[in-house]
């Protein structure tokens, strides 16, 4: 990815690509014997790929909770990390939908053609995280015949939810994969998509640093409690 942002542009949110320093990388990777003979994850950040920020465990020390997902052929292992805010080099947000669409099987194209037409209508930013976008920006091979397309729909005020996850729905009954994904607010704040769908009177919100139920009409106007 050659379009980073400088890290005091905008916060850090959840599925956020996240480049960490080479020196720094391999400093950590001293302290990792449980890695050392991992020489796809030692090379890791030298080869120009990112971390994902992922949201910080319970417990977890001081840092920048960060993850590293392996492709299947090297054991589809999710590696946790935290590294110091001064080890970060750069960030972008995950891969937008339309980009991701190389590197996705020919058989997913006709569904990603229906969901960028969804995203016109409703007006909302799509993009991928999970497999799709570790296979975008790693050009390794991620995706099996059993992959989800993991999708980041970014909500408006007046984006209608009840209609965007009905469409999502019925995109899902003809595609080739499961979709799955989050519906994100411009806060960084996300639910499922397709627990929205299902229509309880509370919804399991997340943000980089917290997990909340809300409720779900109040979903795109109510603040996470402090």
């Amino acid at each position: 990815m050659n379009s980073h942002f400088k890290l005091c542009e905008l916060p850090m949110r959840r599925h956020d690509l996240i480049f960490v320093g080479p020196a720094a990388w391999r400093s950590l990777m001293l302290t990792r014997g449980d890695l050392a003979a991992n020489e796809l994850v030692s090379s890791w950040v030298d080869r120009g790929w990112p971390l994902i920020r992922r949201r910080a465990m319970p417990g977890e020390g001081h840092g920048v909770p960060l993850g590293l997902a392996l492709p299947y052929f090297a054991g589809k292992k999710r590696l946790s990390f935290l590294m110091r805010h001064e080890d970060i080099l750069s960030k972008s947000p995950p891969p937008s939908l339309r980009s991701a669409g190389l590197s996705a099987p020919r058989a997913w194209r006709p569904t990603l053609a229906k969901l960028e037409d969804l995203t016109s209508r409703h007006r909302v930013e799509a993009r991928v995280f999970g497999s799709l976008a570790l296979a975008v920006v790693t050009g390794l091979d991620y995706l099996t015949d059993r992959s989800d397309l993991d999708l980041l729909l970014q909500v408006n005020r007046d984006t209608d939810l009840s209609r965007l996850t009905a469409d999502l729905a019925r995109i899902e009954v003809a595609a080739p994969m499961r979709l799955d994904g989050e519906l994100i607010r411009h806060d960084g704040a996300a639910v499922n998509w397709r627990e929205l769908h299902a229509g309880p009177r509370k919804v399991l919100v997340k943000t980089v640093s917290d997990v909340a139920l809300l409720d779900a009409q109040l979903f795109l106007s109510e603040r996470m409690p402090s």
